[in-house]
């Protein structure tokens, strides 16, 4: 994914407001061997990129007046209760030296997993992202978490993901857990409802 900046000499906060009133936002860019530098971005093609889950992810190409660089977003501001972008940083990313990045997980077949076929039970995701460590060639847009065996009453850890090659977690106290599945208040499981009726006859 590419962002289009301009390299910017005005500091301060009247300059950063003038910077926003004519449709920019300000930013910075640091890391590496350079220097950081002030940038300014459009507002509305960033508006429109933070929305995208990739944006927040990946390695971005970053222009700055014709000069492109990789780069990771690294945080970003937004009015309490505007939909405008404050301001936004981003780092620079060097191909030999390993990232800390968090991407999102995404689960996938929930709908044949038995916890839900057999039991009617509930999937609940615990973590939605997970905070990864790798070089820049190996990052990973998301990482899928597979459903398919859970069962009622059982969770899905971190141990349990299949990672992508050269991609390693960074541990937050002990195995965390990913998803959890369970029966809701009241409701029984399919084989549960079965032995009842197998009693009262």
């Amino acid at each position: 994914m590419k962002v289009v900046a301009f390299a910017r000499t005005e500091q301060g906060s009247g300059a950063s407001r003038r910077l926003r009133n004519a449709g920019f936002v300000p930013g910075i860019v640091y890391g590496g061997t350079a220097a950081p530098a002030n940038i300014k971005v459009d507002h509305n093609a960033l508006y429109h990129a933070l929305k995208k889950e990739a944006f927040h992810s990946s390695i971005l190409d970053l222009e700055v007046d014709g000069k492109t660089e990789k780069v990771l977003l690294r945080d970003f501001q937004t009015h309490a209760y505007k939909q405008i972008v404050m301001h936004i940083d981003f780092q620079r990313v060097d191909q030999n030296q390993k990232i800390h990045v968090k991407v999102p997980l995404h689960f996938i077949n929930a709908e044949i997993a038995p916890a839900v076929k057999l039991s009617a039970g509930i999937v609940s995701h615990v973590l939605n992202e997970l905070d990864i460590s790798c070089l820049p060639k190996d990052l990973p847009e998301f990482i899928e978490v597979d459903l398919s065996t859970i069962e009622a009453g059982q969770s899905i850890h971190v141990s349990d993901l299949k990672l992508p090659k050269g991609v390693t977690v960074i541990a937050h106290g002990d195995n965390q857990t990913v998803a959890t599945a369970s029966i809701p208040a009241g409701g029984k499981s399919d084989e549960a409802a079965a032995e009842g009726e197998g009693e009262k006859k």
